[in-house]
């Protein structure tokens, strides 16, 4: 069995959680491409590696003096070499990075940084090779992923490698600058190797026991997901659910390759699984409950709008024009609202009224401002009668007022707009009526 390990910033913080995650991967000899993040917060105030190698080269860019901040970076990779035990040496490798600082490499140089002495670290601690992505992750001038000639690289270059180190999170223009993926990028080289190698699973560890039914902050130790679909996770994702970043599931979902979520500080824990589809039913009706607050609905009424042939895109085109997007447009035969990021339309809204005005002629347009849009995911609601009955329910018997609701055809999310005061308590009542009345 292959399988590829991502461990996160948290996870190698420290010589200890290196120490923990060295145990992990010799636990299991399928586990044998190491995706490592660079290091974390090892407490609450302490500063992430990658921060501190931002804030280093502003230093350098400003032409000011960074050698202490530099210092202060490789006094944390020592300390893990000195409680490792270790025999490798950096020194040579802060020498170069002060050298492309002066130069003026580049942010994404700088950032790598943090991922690529972790690699350095990870590869000497276990006896892996290790595997500089700068010389198989790609990307096009402009900076989007290569995913093409990516995925003929590593495919090559891991044909016949047992054991390898890559580190995550950046990769290489073709003239050999480096490039990074967003913040959280890791999860997405780990993603892009299990690709490219066939791997039977890809293992992301992190620092929570899987993915949850919703908000920890919010609900104190909720459910975990046992097993979840792409599509589930897809609609959490965006709205505002985290614990991968929502690009790594696109190149293993191509492949049929699972993930799974896992707690590096509890490797006893099943995690979550991430799949295509799957015959296990769910633990609860729902999957999980996200959402986000700070939304805008523009409400349209116009006499017969559904009988004009047009009306939605002329509409739409106003939005367009103006560099908006919309999020949600439910519609009824002569009304219409289009839900969209308040601070994105504040600034054009007038342009915008106006704009609907001329291109529709509506009877009336209403603005209600301050919303928040909860999604309700989950592939058991299609086989359960009354999910939005109980929705409903749960909200009324809360005193909360449904501004909005909207269900796609697909019947895996029902979206419900409520006020931004409303929206912890909206999930509370929709978690206690599926998941705590359950248990």
């Amino acid at each position: 069995m292959k399988k590829v390990v991502k461990f996160g910033g948290s996870s190698l913080a420290s010589a200890e959680q290196f120490q923990k995650v060295g145990e992990i991967i010799r636990a299991d000899e399928g586990r044998r491409y190491v995706i490592p993040s660079a290091p974390g917060k090892r407490f609450e105030k302490d500063t992430k590696v990658t921060d501190m190698l931002y804030a280093c080269y502003a230093k350098a860019e400003a032409k000011e003096d960074f050698s202490e901040e530099l210092a202060a970076i490789e006094a944390r990779y020592q300390e893990i070499i000195d409680g490792l035990g270790l025999s490798i040496s950096l020194k040579e490798e802060f020498e170069e990075i002060a050298r492309q600082f002066e130069a003026g490499a580049g942010k994404d140089y700088a950032a790598s940084r943090g991922e690529y002495l972790n690699g350095r670290l990870m590869a000497n601690y276990l006896g892996y090779e290790f595997i500089d992505p700068a010389e198989a992750v790609f990307f096009f001038d402009d900076g989007t992923f290569n995913a093409e000639k990516t995925n003929k690289a590593l495919s090559v270059r891991l044909k016949d490698t047992q054991t390898a180190v890559i580190p995550g999170f950046y990769g290489a223009y073709d003239d050999g600058r480096i490039c990074t993926f967003s913040r959280g990028g890791s999860d997405v080289t780990g993603s892009i190797v299990a690709k490219a190698i066939f791997a039977d699973m890809y293992e992301n560890w992190t620092d929570v026991s899987g993915f949850l039914v919703t908000d920890p902050r919010i609900i104190e130790n909720p459910e975990v997901i046992e097993t979840i679909t792409y599509r589930e996770l897809r609609e959490l994702s965006y709205m505002g659910a985290t614990v991968l970043h929502e690009d790594a599931i696109f190149p293993v979902r191509k492949e049929g390759i699972p993930i799974n979520i896992r707690n590096t500080n509890r490797p006893d824990d099943r995690g979550t699984l991430i799949v295509e589809s799957t015959c296990r039913r769910p633990k609860f009706t729902i999957t999980g409950i996200a959402g986000k607050k700070g939304f805008a609905a523009l409400n349209i009424e116009k006499d017969m709008m559904n009988a004009e042939i047009g009306f939605g895109r002329k509409v739409l085109e106003v939005f367009e024009e103006n560099g908006v997007s919309f999020e949600h447009m439910p519609s009824g035969i002569d009304t219409m609202t289009i839900f969209v990021h308040q601070t994105e339309f504040e600034e054009h809204e007038q342009k915008i009224m106006a704009g609907i005005h001329r291109a529709v002629e509506p009877d009336s347009l209403e603005l209600e401002a301050d919303l928040a849009l909860i999604a309700v995911v989950g592939r058991g609601m299609r086989s359960n009668r009354g999910v939005a009955g109980r929705i409903f329910s749960a909200l009324a018997h809360a005193n909360i007022n449904i501004k909005m609701i909207d269900q796609g055809s697909s019947e895996l999310n029902i979206i419900i707009g409520v006020r931004n005061e409303d929206f912890e308590n909206a999930i509370k009542a929709i978690y206690d009526i599926f998941v705590t009345a359950r248990l």
